[in-house]
């Protein structure tokens, strides 16, 4: 997937008069790249699409029409976007309730560490989280974390070929795992082309 450029932006204009039609199409999207690991853990797979909807709101809610302040948010957000050998998530840890979700948090200092990709036959893979900056401490965690799950190509093709996907955490304060069902399991397939 190639990165966006300013050329892939609609200008705040157009995006206002086409906000409606492109919110309803990015959020459908992002319901069908989306894996509940369990009732407070949420992984949302980011691609190109989810990426310029972020992209475009943050423009728009900042006003931001100038060619340096769009190149920034281009370097913010591009990083999200898969390289055809990964897959990118954000993490959301998700409690209804402020005071339920400030303890929660409390409590898993550095649980964003523990995630894991597993495809079937082969060692589970380690997460990389927050690779731009640290969003956690022992204290407490954040409620929004990026991740990039690394993939050799034998894991790539046994994907292909039909091999089971899953993603966990492996910490017992959060001991979680869900498998990858349709339609999230083609999408996924397609972010390694």
């Amino acid at each position: 997937m190639h990165k966006l450029s300013r050329d892939d932006l609609l200008s705040l204009e157009r995006y206002a008069a086409q906000r409606g039609e492109f919110r309803a199409r990015a959020i459908a999207h992002k319901r069908a790249r989306t894996l509940s690991l369990g009732t407070h853990a949420t992984l949302l797979f980011e691609d190109r699409l989810t990426v310029q909807y972020q992209v475009q709101e943050m423009l728009r809610v900042e006003r931001i029409f100038e060619a340096a302040g769009i190149e920034e948010e281009l370097a913010a957000y591009n990083p999200l976007i898969p390289d055809g050998r990964n897959l990118k998530a954000t993490l959301l840890l998700e409690y209804a309730d402020e005071a339920e979700r400030r303890r929660a948090l409390a409590g898993l200092g550095g649980i964003e560490h523990r995630l894991f990709a597993q495809v079937d036959g082969f060692d589970p893979i380690p997460v990389r989280a927050d690779e731009d900056l640290d969003r956690s401490t022992d204290a407490k965690t954040s409620a929004v974390h990026f991740l990039r799950f690394e993939f050799a190509d034998a894991a790539i093709a046994a994907l292909r070929g039909g091999a089971a996907l899953a993603f966990g955490i492996d910490d017992p304060r959060m001991p979680l795992r869900a498998t990858v069902g349709e339609p999230l399991r083609g999408a996924l397939l397609a972010d390694f082309d």
